[in-house]
Formats: C-alpha cells, sequence, structure tokens
C-alpha cells in the first residue's frame, strides 16, 4: 500500500485558519480530485467538518477522539491513524488529506507527498509539517502563475521517499 500525503500549504507551511483554507486555487482542487477520486481518503475531524458533505467517488475515513461522533452512510470513523491505516491495508493507494496535526502522525508512514506550494504566506493555526528533504525525491514540479482565476502562484511538488 502506498501512503500519499496531499496538501497545500503556504512558503511558511501554513494550511489554514479557524478551520478554513486561505486561498481558493481551483486548478489545484482539480488536482486533489483527479488524484483522490476512487481512493480512500484519511482525514481528521475537523477536517472533514469543512465539508458541506462527503467527497463523491472516495471512501472517508474520519479520524476523533469522539467516541460517539456519527459521520454520514459511507464514511468510517476511527480513533487512531493506525486503525485508519488496517482498516486499508490491502489497498493499493490511500490518501492523507488532513489536517496539520493528521499529517504530522502520517508522515514517517509516507511514501509519497503531492505538496502544492502557494507562493505567499498567510497567518494560520493548522500547518503542514516540516520534513526532511534528504530523505525524499522530487520527482515532478509544475508552476501555475497566478491569474485571473488563481489569486497566489503555486508550484505543485511530488515527491516520493527514497
Amino acid at each position: 500500500m502506498t501512503i500519499t500525503l496531499i496538501a497545500a500549504a503556504a512558503e511558511n507551511n501554513a494550511l489554514g485558519k479557524d478551520n478554513k483554507l486561505l486561498w481558493h486555487l481551483p486548478d489545484d482542487f482539480k488536482h486533489f480530485k483527479a488524484k483522490t477520486s476512487h481512493h480512500t481518503i484519511i482525514m481528521g475531524r475537523k477536517t472533514f467538518e469543512t465539508f458541506p458533505k462527503p467527497l463523491p467517488n472516495r471512501k472517508h475515513i474520519v479520524i476523533t477522539r469522539q467516541l460517539d461522533y456519527v459521520v454520514p452512510e459511507g464514511c468510517v470513523v476511527v480513533h487512531a491513524l493506525s486503525e485508519a491505516f488496517d482498516l486499508v491495508k490491502d489497498e493499493q493507494e490511500v490518501f492523507v488529506i488532513g489536517g496539520g496535526e493528521i499529517y504530522k502522525q502520517a508522515l514517517p508512514f509516507a511514501h509519497k507527498i503531492e505538496l502544492t506550494r502557494v507562493h505567499h504566506t498567510f497567518d494560520a493555526d493548522a500547518f503542514f509539517p516540516e520534513f526532511n528533504q534528504d530523505l525524499w525525491v522530487l520527482e515532478k514540479e509544475e508552476y501555475h502563475e497566478k491569474d485571473e482565476k488563481h489569486f497566489y502562484a503555486f508550484t505543485i511538488l511530488t515527491y516520493t521517499k527514497k
């Protein structure tokens, strides 16, 4: 099984503030959808609660400490990252989609990182973890200029563990 962290983070690793994204980048959303569709996505409760409803064509695993947490049909609740990984051990690739604490816990187990680097810094309360670039190979880099639909320039980076 390949464990892939997929995130959009600013130059200062900012992910979000007050459970909200700090930018709107339609091409990054397309990238996220293309990568994660028809796969399992693993996330923390706060990340899950930012969605108006579960994302289509994906199995959702939500990690929470709340023992009585209720999710819509088709979503699964677990209470630890290890439980989530146990549920998906037979899958080819799964995606960890946040938030900051879940990324931090999952990083040592990750085989791949799909990181959209937003070329700006933001005030935030959730951050993507620092990772040792010496342990990773940058396989692909795709730069996107800022334009009428994208207020910030960004680069989609694909890393694989050495």
